[in-house]
């Protein structure tokens, strides 16, 4: 859109809408509200178990009964949607990732109780094999090599227990080829007509996630890296075509990850395509905007002003582990 030039000064001064809160809320371009922001969570087994993560200042891992309680207060104060990461104990961690697809994994489990306590609202489930596999890695690993369609095949299995157990919308994460394709027809067959998929489309081989996969109990785990399957961080022009597949093969949304370092990214997927576009403010992001501020380094309104950022590049909505504290300043 032009920027139309303003008059000449005085009779143009710009600082005129600036004046007041009240001036400067009515002009202004972007807002965040709670409703944009969806609220990723650790779950693990236990009671009354609320174990902080060490990286991630603030954040912790929740035992079932903690995490509704958690959910219902942040549902409260306006967040509309959860998404679920599952720290899976190691006996559970095995070469053909079985667990991925149990139906009474800890996240199916974690589904069914959201759905059934807390019905208003939207539960997203992670798609990826890395909290299942002894290797650390999104799929199946034979000989150092990660296997693209038999993998594929586990996630469908994986897709198709979650919605078993009720979920909203599905987050496959791990950029596999076609898995979007094979989720889709495979969901449609099984009568999930209405079950979103907001897919991980453009997910960059970032040096951000550290913290998420300690929160997962990966880390030690991880063998290599993920460079063969997530998009390098040069490309941009291949980044839109991962989006421009996701899409034709039946995504309803599509996300950016990392988000930050990827704002032009956000843009261009949104000036692109047009369609509902998000973005993960990823551990990392968080890690490094939550330590400062815990050490009095930032102020709190980072968290808004990060957020914001999101916005007016074009989301239309974030994954967020500051979504609770926004959703309460946000209501002052």
């Amino acid at each position: 859109m032009p920027v139309h030039a303003p008059a000449p000064f005085p009779a143009a001064r710009l600082r005129r809408m600036r004046r007041t809160h009240a001036l400067r809320d009515l002009v202004a371009e972007h807002a965040v509200t709670a409703a944009d922001l969806i609220w990723p969570v650790f779950i693990r087994e236990g009671t009354g178990v609320e174990e902080p993560v060490p990286s991630m200042p603030g954040v912790s891992r929740l035992s079932l009964d903690v995490m509704l309680r958690k959910a219902a207060e942040a549902h409260e104060a306006g967040v509309g949607a959860i998404c679920l990461f599952p720290y899976t104990a190691p006996d559970l961690r095995t070469e053909d990732c079985a667990e991925a697809w149990n139906p009474e994994n800890l996240t199916n489990r974690a589904i069914r109780l959201l759905k059934a306590e807390l019905p208003g609202m939207a539960v997203m489930t992670d798609i990826a094999l890395d909290p299942y596999n002894i290797n650390g890695h999104d799929g199946f690993v034979v000989d150092g090599q990660i296997l693209n369609d038999e993998t594929v095949e586990a996630l469908v299995r994986m897709a198709l227990a979650q919605c078993e157990a009720g979920a909203d919308i599905l987050g496959p994460s791990d950029m596999m080829d076609g898995r979007i394709g094979a989720i889709r027809t495979a969901t449609e067959a099984a009568g999930f007509q209405g079950v979103a998929i907001l897919s991980y489309a453009a997910k960059f081989a970032s040096g951000f996630y550290g913290p998420f996969r300690d929160a997962v109990g990966a880390s030690g785990r991880l063998v290599g890296d993920k460079k063969t399957y997530q998009v390098n961080p040069a490309n941009r022009l291949e980044a839109l075509r991962c989006v421009a597949r996701d899409l034709d093969e039946g995504a309803d949304m599509v996300m950016v990850k990392p988000g930050m370092p990827y704002l032009d990214i956000c843009r261009a997927v949104k000036d692109e395509f047009g369609v509902p576009t998000f973005a993960y403010q990823v551990s990392g992001e968080y890690a490094m905007l939550a330590g400062a501020i815990e050490r009095g380094w930032l102020g709190e309104t980072v968290m808004l002003e990060s957020l914001l950022s999101f916005k007016r590049a074009g989301c239309d909505g974030v994954l967020t582990y500051f979504a609770p504290a926004a959703a309460r300043a946000l209501r002052g």
